[in-house]
């Protein structure tokens, strides 16, 4: 998949920074599916559907919060939303347990995504100053 979000980004000032914090952790915590997973393509989506929900909140209060929102800051929210929506669009509805063969599909769909999201991951922790922090979450698995 290509990359076409900003491969750099500087918060150009707090809100920023503060915006950029939040969909680092919105990012981190509604990738995976939880334990409670039931099985179905569509419970693995529902917290792509609450990510999409926290990008769309976290744009708006930004672009609320700044006179002139950053471009480049932008890019990367709404390049998460078009990235994860296809993995959306094409797995909401589907409520039967998936198969070996469904899973693998289902797996390649959300490897894509997942591919992405780490990059933003870290272009974030990197770019917001809590690249420590990062690895420690990693580390730990929080």
């Amino acid at each position: 998949m290509f990359w076409f979000a900003s491969v750099s980004w500087t918060p150009h000032d707090e809100a920023e920074l503060i915006a950029g914090w939040r969909l680092w952790l919105e990012l981190g915590d509604r990738t995976w599916p939880s334990a409670a997973w039931d099985g179905t393509a569509a419970d693995v989506v529902k917290p792509l559907r609450e990510l999409v929900a926290a990008c769309d909140e976290i744009e708006t209060g930004y672009r609320g919060a700044v006179d002139e929102p950053s471009e480049e800051f932008i890019r990367i929210i709404q390049f998460l939303v078009w990235t994860v929506s296809t993995v959306i669009e094409l797995w909401a509805d589907d409520e039967v347990p998936l198969d070996a063969e469904r899973i693998a599909l289902l797996h390649a769909d959300l490897a894509g995504f997942a591919e992405q999201a780490e990059r933003v991951l870290t272009l974030l922790a990197v770019s917001g100053g809590w690249s420590d922090l990062a690895a420690e979450h990693r580390r730990t698995g929080r």
